[in-house]
């Protein structure tokens, strides 16, 4: 939520506009397929370099790097603010604006406060990374495959090792200390004593909102003792971490950069570098921060794409989060909704392959998915077995029938009950059925009987070798007797005594 405007208003406002129409006010635009293009409003240019795409919502300049959508293009091409874009979509869309709540008005106030000494703490940290106290890691992120010319990007930086280093800044900026430990950039000693900075010693990596906005950080620790190597911001009125998810202001510039016919992958990951390493790889990627992803962050992934895909860990830890995720996730599915799942190979991480074995074989590897439906299926086979009893196979069957069930879309789940039954059916070879006489007797009358050699064809082979022994058999009852005989010898006596 931002101010008075939450998602679903912002949601209403963009499905009544159309992007093309909008934008091509101000920008001449001509149809290119799916899309339009045209001359990039942010810098002058000769080839069009800059598309809209209405499916998406979004544009995207690739002289400038620019991208976002109607509200964002406002905000960029006649410097409104948030709200103020917001009221003139909302006019234009004929979308009544909520009312305004003083109290509401002064949070947000707060907020934007909050969100102001956050964005200047970015920029001195990013500034530190480059000055002598940042050189060790340089050093590091250089080794980890990540060049100077990457850092801007993802506006890495760095925290020094001062206690109040962060706070002296932002304090001779104007900042209270107070509003500091309000924004999780200082903490506030529980037995009392002046607040001291919360990152030291740590390389810095923004936590930005889906429009860009600095609203936490995560920070790994350059000392291999210490007691944490990630450390996130704690929760505040700016930064929910059940709501958010790192990279994904520049996971949706990625979206948005691919061509209309392209289908391109979302990809939650765990960690900062292996968002990063997905991102210069071409992949949009996200990550949840430390936590197992939640339902609020699975709606917010859904709105970027259908089916994003979870790329976790092989170890214990890893499966581990993977079967959190299939929980919470299986009755919220819908038709067009879901989740796949892959894992990088060797055990690595998406970071580990993009340095390794480069960007082609990391794409290759996240394409290679498991569906939601056999993920399942599988976790559930794997807590059952060993299989070897009919009431452990029972036990399986039962909890595949109410994990079907608990999916809310009454015709998803009866597909996801047929789909998991069937998969439990084959585990199992199939067996030769056990005949009797009516089964043999209803598999003679299905073979045809050829009258001038008197053996069937389209019967078994088992059936074929016993009708040609019977062929001087006066009726089919002899057949079947005889079928039925050797198929099942405990049936024999008492369906001769009824017949004889």
């Amino acid at each position: 939520m931002v101010g008075r405007f939450d998602e679903r208003f912002l949601e209403e406002i963009k499905g009544r506009l159309r992007p093309s129409d909008v934008i091509g006010r101000t920008v001449k635009l001509r149809k290119q397929g799916r899309e339009y293009v045209g001359l990039s409003p942010f810098q002058k240019e000769k080839t069009p370099s800059f598309y809209v795409n209405d499916d998406k919502g979004m544009f995207f300049d690739f002289s400038s790097g620019k991208t976002g959508d109607l509200i964002t293009f406002l905000q960029e091409t006649e410097r409104l603010s948030f709200s103020e874009a917001v009221e003139r979509l909302a006019g234009e869309a004929g979308v009544p604006l909520p009312a305004v709540d003083p109290r509401g008005a002064e949070q947000e106030k707060v907020r934007q406060g909050l969100a102001d000494w956050l964005e200047l703490a970015a920029q001195w940290f990013e500034g530190e990374l480059k000055r002598p106290a940042g050189r060790e890691a340089r050093a590091y992120l250089e080794g980890r495959g990540l060049p100077e010319s990457e850092w801007s990007r993802f506006r890495l930086g760095f925290s020094p090792g001062g206690r109040t280093a962060l706070k002296d800044y932002l304090v001779a900026k104007g900042a209270r200390p107070g509003e500091l430990v309000e924004a999780g950039l200082l903490i506030a000693p529980e037995e009392g004593g002046a607040p001291y900075d919360r990152f030291r010693d740590r390389i810095m990596f923004p936590i930005l909102n889906s429009r860009g906005g600095v609203i936490s950080f995560g920070g790994r620790a350059m000392d291999p003792q210490a007691r944490a190597k990630y450390l996130n911001g704690p929760e505040t009125v700016v930064f929910h971490k059940g709501h958010q998810l790192y990279g994904l202001s520049e996971a949706r510039k990625i979206i948005a950069a691919a061509k209309a016919d392209e289908a391109p992958p979302l990809v939650v990951v765990e960690g900062y570098m292996d968002v990063i390493a997905c991102q210069r790889a071409g992949v949009a990627a996200v990550a949840a921060m430390g936590t197992a992803l939640g339902e609020e962050q699975m709606e917010v992934l859904w709105r970027h794409h259908p089916e994003p895909t979870l790329c976790l860990d092989g170890d214990r830890a890893g499966q581990a989060a993977a079967a959190r995720v299939l929980d919470r996730a299986l009755p919220l599915l819908k038709a067009g909704r879901s989740l796949q799942f892959a894992i990088v190979e060797g055990g690595k991480d998406p970071d580990d392959v993009l340095r390794e074995q480069g960007a082609a074989v990391l794409k290759a590897q996240l394409t290679r998915t498991t569906p939601f439906v056999e993920a399942l299926f599988r976790r559930e086979r794997e807590a059952a077995e060993p299989l070897d009893t009919p009431e452990r196979k029972t036990a399986l069957k039962a909890s595949l029938r109410k994990l079907a069930a608990t999916i809310a879309d009454p015709d998803l789940a009866a597909a996801y009950k047929e789909d998991l039954l069937a998969r439990y059916e084959a585990l199992w070879p199939t067996r030769q059925p056990v005949y009797t006489v009516g089964g043999a007797a209803r598999e003679m009358s299905r073979a045809r009987w050829d009258k001038r050699r008197p053996v069937l064809t389209g019967a078994t082979p088992e059936t074929k070798e016993i009708t040609e022994r019977t062929r001087h058999a006066p009726r089919w009852l002899s057949a079947a007797l005889a079928v039925a005989a050797v198929r099942d010898p405990g049936v024999i006596d008492d369906a001769i005594k009824r017949v004889s």
